[in-house]
């Protein structure tokens, strides 16, 4: 008993050992960073001076904040995109899941965006959406379209953004529905179709259900990212846009911690707009627990 009991202290000092990196690495850089903002959102701080303690200030200040708020419903306007990327990612999981020539260059030439630099990525397209010379203007030219500059234009530069950050990300939305279709059982399939159902039907009552979960995470993480948007904006609308209308919140927040040296303001705005991504994925869990609860 003492040597077995020896073996299981043995395995506790190395199992706690493999997992003290991630620990410390939560505590020093996720939770330590995540407190000393919260104080800080509570604070006048430049970033480097003292400290000083001003209470709710920098939260009202924040409610009448016309920029603010431009930049929230920015955010909250760009979020379009979402259902836009899970439609159409769900139509090329369909397309591509058939035995057809040529799927797996398809497969690879869809995710090549995905995996591409994200800086790249907008250096590319804020010169295709250049007015004068971009390639998506010379495209439009060919049918007697005289396109606007893009992202000089308050009217189209978010559906501009939007375009782009599809593209971008339409590949892993796909991939993911592909191996959630490829999970299916063919059974299901042939049950149905001995049944006489058609292929709206197959899709309604045995496609789409099946591939619900996927359609969950990509919400999910899709609407966290979507409320995280940062690269895209201030690498094409460096400034945040014609009259600031592409600028999103994490923008602001950066603008006026880095640009303007206002760390407890921008502390503030990083509380309010985690508090947000929280509160909607509470709702979206809650939403998919009644959602499965009514299919049981």
């Amino acid at each position: 008993m003492k040597t077995k009991s020896n073996l299981y202290r043995k395995e506790s000092y190395y199992g706690y050992l493999f997992v003290l990196a991630p620990v410390l690495g939560f505590l020093l850089f996720t939770l330590y960073p995540l407190l000393y903002s919260l104080y800080g959102s509570f604070t006048d701080w430049d970033g480097l001076g003292r400290m000083d303690f001003i209470g709710l200030a920098n939260f009202k200040e924040i409610f009448m904040d016309e920029q603010f708020h431009k930049a929230s419903f920015n955010t909250l306007f760009m979020m379009i995109g979402i259902p836009i990327e899970i439609v159409l990612a769900l139509l090329l999981a369909l397309g591509l899941n058939r035995k057809m020539f040529g799927t797996t260059t398809f497969r690879v030439v869809y995710y090549i965006p995905v995996i591409s630099s994200l800086a790249a990525i907008s250096i590319l397209w804020q010169w295709a959406y250049n007015g004068d010379y971009g390639l998506v203007n010379q495209f439009l030219a060919l049918f007697g379209i005289e396109g606007p500059n893009w992202l000089t234009d308050k009217y189209t530069v978010k559906p501009a953004l939007i375009i782009m950050m599809v593209w971008k990300n339409l590949g892993y939305s796909m991939l993911l529905y592909l191996a959630a279709l490829q999970s299916v059982p063919k059974d299901y399939y042939e049950a149905a179709s001995l049944d006489g159902a058609n292929g709206f039907q197959i899709f309604k009552h045995i496609t789409f259900p099946m591939v619900k979960p996927v359609t969950f995470f990509i919400v999910v993480t899709k609407i966290i990212g979507g409320a995280q948007i940062f690269t895209e904006i201030n690498i094409m609308t460096s400034t945040g846009g014609p009259e600031y209308s592409s600028a999103s919140v994490v923008f602001y927040v950066w603008q006026k911690a880095f640009g303007n040296l206002q760390m407890g303001y921008a502390s503030a705005m990083a509380m309010l707009l985690g508090i947000f991504i929280f509160v909607v994925t509470l709702v979206q869990f809650k939403m998919n627990e009644r959602s499965s609860r009514d299919l049981e």
